[in-house]
């Protein structure tokens, strides 16, 4: 059941009292390949308004050591499970550094995919498992979306901040449905998760323009986070993905998820299952919004995806990127240019399988 809004208001007075719960996973039972992890869900998002609400500007800070010195993480929590069957309670480290796999290696990935450029990493090792076209910067439509959330997050603004959609934020590169309205009113939190999970574009506009310094700011901000990421192919010129110019390669990408990683608030939105929106709009009338996560994938609750975020425009095809834990090693997965949604998840399952099963050698 969706969190009302007077349940989402007693959470926050309790929050405002001081009452902070670390966020945690749950596992299922279950052999390998058919284990579900517990990510998303409303468990999922009360937790991450947990993280964003445990202090008044709305992110709980951590540092931790990524193989090349410590640096400052936003929004990352601990008792991230990291087994099929068995609970741990380690700290997560999100960056996946100075991993250790008791120098095994991975085969290299046997299968054929119908996408256009195509990447999947293996975390613990660093290593590439399977390329196709990976250096080739492509449009990557809402896949954007994930950079707008990480400036957002690095600046640090309320969450609780009451945000409201004007004429302007439904104007951009294309023409795009929403269901959303001029007038409709919602928290920052409410428009983030809006953003990764319904990938709504109005909901992107209204967070880049209430950036600090305004739209202008932020753009150049996203480009900056991504010149920082080593992202050298990259380039962003809205922070919807509607424009043509947000390109990338599937080896950029990488390095976006993974930052994305370092960011729990991300984790939980990105994979929340569904959820309903009360939405105040004084000249409309209010309504209940009820939305779905734009992956296949993450509503079925069969897969284990710590990170998703779907991406369409007809330069850029459907796209799709990932994180995954299979066989308990973490693995990001990059799809580019599919021609259909059938080809774009039919190349998501042959690796996701590919994964269950590939040998150590």
């Amino acid at each position: 059941m969706a969190m009302t809004k007077k349940q989402l208001t007693a959470a926050l007075i309790s929050l405002s009292m001081g009452s902070f719960a670390q966020a945690g996973l749950t596992i299922n039972q279950g052999s390998a390949p058919s284990a579900k992890i517990g990510w998303g869900g409303q468990d999922s998002l009360s937790e991450a308004r947990t993280i964003m609400y445990a202090n008044k500007n709305g992110r709980g800070v951590k540092t931790i050591n990524n193989g090349s010195g410590s640096r400052t993480i936003t929004n990352s929590s601990s008792g991230y499970n990291t087994s099929y069957g068995t609970t741990y309670n380690n700290t997560y480290n999100s960056g996946y550094s100075n991993p250790t796999y008791n120098g095994s290696m991975y085969d290299e990935l046997a299968i054929s995919t119908g996408s256009r450029g195509v990447v999947v990493l293996d975390l613990e090792s660093g290593r590439s498992i399977y390329e196709k076209n990976a250096d080739v910067a492509r449009p990557i439509a809402s896949i954007s979306k994930l950079m707008t959330a990480m400036v957002l997050l690095d600046s640090g603004q309320d969450m609780r901040e009451e945000i409201v959609l004007e004429p302007i934020d439904f104007v951009g590169p294309k023409r795009a449905s929403s269901k959303l309205k001029s007038g409709d009113r919602m928290n920052r939190a409410e428009m983030l998760l809006m953003m990764l999970m319904k990938s709504e574009n109005p909901a992107a506009k209204s967070l880049a323009r209430h950036y600090p310094g305004g739209y202008d700011a932020f753009m150049r901000a996203m480009n900056q986070k991504a010149q920082s990421l080593g992202m050298t192919t990259a380039f962003f010129g809205d922070p919807t993905g509607l424009d043509k110019r947000n390109v990338a390669s599937p080896n950029d990408l990488v390095k976006m998820v993974k930052a994305a990683g370092n960011y729990d608030v991300i984790r939980r939105f990105s994979t929340t299952q569904s959820y309903d929106f009360f939405v105040a709009n004084y000249s409309a009338g209010n309504r209940v919004y009820k939305a779905n996560n734009t992956s296949t994938l993450v509503r079925s609750g069969n897969y284990p995806i710590g990170i998703s975020k779907t991406g369409f425009i007809n330069e850029a095809g459907r796209c799709v990127v990932m994180e995954t834990r299979v066989n308990n090693r973490p693995a990001i997965i990059v799809i580019l240019g599919a021609n259909s949604s059938a080809t774009r998840w039919d190349d998501a399952k042959s690796i996701l399988a590919s994964l269950a099963t590939r040998r150590t050698v």
